[in-house]
């Protein structure tokens, strides 16, 4: 079976562990770092291109900290991930707000921070106007609909809550420039982990075709196309990843074609990725705490679902190496567990290793995305620290491991003591 290269080595980690014990999440900078440049240099053949990195991939600080230096702005959806950004100096229309059922008090802090407002219908214009005030600029989300096919990650666009519908999209700029609205700007995003770059090269299409209709139907000129994220990264050894270069080209074609060629051009081009930015540069670190052997052989771990929620959910794959073990052929099949009370809980099933030893140290990989990020408390469980290994090969925690007394902090036991 064809394996996947690690950035550290067995020893770097027994570094660690004399610090930090397992489970914890590492992230590689170097390769973040790489990736990030790789990527801008791919995307800025398009005019004003920039990447604002969602925050709920991997909502940390010190990564977002990196990626600001890069020039990455962040994609935003909740007052906490508008908060966070402030903290790390991210404001203005670095900020992209992208959000549904959306509270008053994020619009407000939104709009307070001057971040770029995406609408993701159309009855919020009106909302937006009585809680927060109207700014110079909103963006609107787009829903194809069946102008486009969905994927197996998202789904049918026809089916998704997001979005305003084609008509609605003419009414709603129609509304915004009668009130005054100066500034516009238009954003759709219609996959998930998707690893097809024509997928993204025809979303470019149609967002170009429905820019130049209304512009041309409303007399409104757009500054901004904001496509989207969902670029997937290769989680199986034998996957290859997605070319940035392919998309890039194939966006500025669609983009001279349509934009350039109906005089429309300045317009700014816009991504919101996430995964593809730290996903495949995050691993789980855990280890083996028990082997079971009864109708399967089990792998049992000192991580779990609550901190690594995809393969359970959704099915993912993950690959799995066994540290010092990297160059043995595998030959045993195993399930490999946590200690979650729940038979989803399980980060491979019938995955060939090689033959694992309580205390062995396994390394879980592509988990740089919608990894810690999607942690829970479920069964008492509590999340784990995160590490930073530097460029220079030091590495530093970035997020401390929960305690018990953090999952019992929003409880009051002394009042407790007095309930009947």
């Amino acid at each position: 079976m064809a394996s996947k290269a690690l950035p550290f080595t067995k020893q770097k980690i027994e570094e660690i562990l004399e610090e930090y014990p397992t489970p914890f999440y590492l992230y590689d900078e170097n390769g973040i770092l790489e990736n990030a440049r790789k990527f801008k240099e791919a995307f800025g053949i398009l005019e004003g291109f920039k990447e604002y990195f969602a925050i709920k991939a991997l909502p940390n600080p010190y990564i977002m900290k990196i990626l600001k230096k890069e020039g990455f702005g962040v994609d935003c959806s909740s007052l906490p991930e508008l908060i966070l950004a402030e903290k790390v100096g991210i404001v203005g229309e670095n900020i992209m707000f992208s959000s549904n059922d959306t509270p008053a008090e994020e619009f407000i802090k939104a709009k307070e921070l001057g971040a770029i407002i995406n609408l993701d219908d159309i009855s919020h214009i009106q909302y937006l106007e009585e809680t927060a005030g109207l700014p110079d600029l909103i963006c609107f989300r787009y829903n194809p609909g069946a102008l486009k096919q969905g994927n197996i990650f998202i789904g049918n666009p026809e089916e998704a809550k997001y979005g305003f519908t084609r008509e609605q999209l003419f009414e709603g700029y129609r509304i915004l420039a009668e009130k005054g609205v100066k500034r516009f700007g238009i954003h759709t995003m219609v996959a998930s982990n998707e690893l097809d770059p024509q997928y993204f090269i025809e979303t470019a299409r149609i967002l170009f075709e429905v820019i130049a209709e209304i512009s041309e139907k409303l007399g409104i000129r757009f500054e901004f196309a904001n496509l989207g994220g969902g670029i997937g990264i290769p989680y199986k050894p034998d996957q290859n990843p997605v070319s940035y270069d392919v998309i890039a080209k194939g966006v500025k074609k669609e983009y001279d074609r349509i934009i350039e060629a109906k005089g429309l051009s300045p317009l700014k081009i816009f991504l919101e990725c996430g995964r593809v930015i730290t996903g495949p540069y995050g691993y789980l670190i855990t280890s083996v705490r028990h082997l079971k052997h009864t109708y399967k052989d089990y792998v049992g771990t000192d991580a779990c679902m609550a901190n690594l929620m995809r393969p359970g959910m959704y099915g993912a794959y993950h690959h799995i190496t066994v540290l010092g073990k990297e160059d043995i052929t595998p030959t045993h099949k195993y399930d490999v567990t946590g200690s979650l009370c729940e038979n989803n809980d399980k980060f491979a099933i019938d995955r060939m290793l090689p033959d694992v030893e309580r205390g062995d140290t396994l390394a879980i990989h592509d988990a740089g995305a919608h990894g810690h990020a999607m942690g829970f408390n479920y069964n008492g469980k509590l999340r784990s620290a995160e590490i930073l290994l530097r460029k220079d090969g030091s590495f530093i925690k970035i997020r401390r491991a929960e305690t018990v007394d953090d999952y019992f902090a929003t409880l009051d036991f002394e009042t407790l003591k007095s309930f009947e």
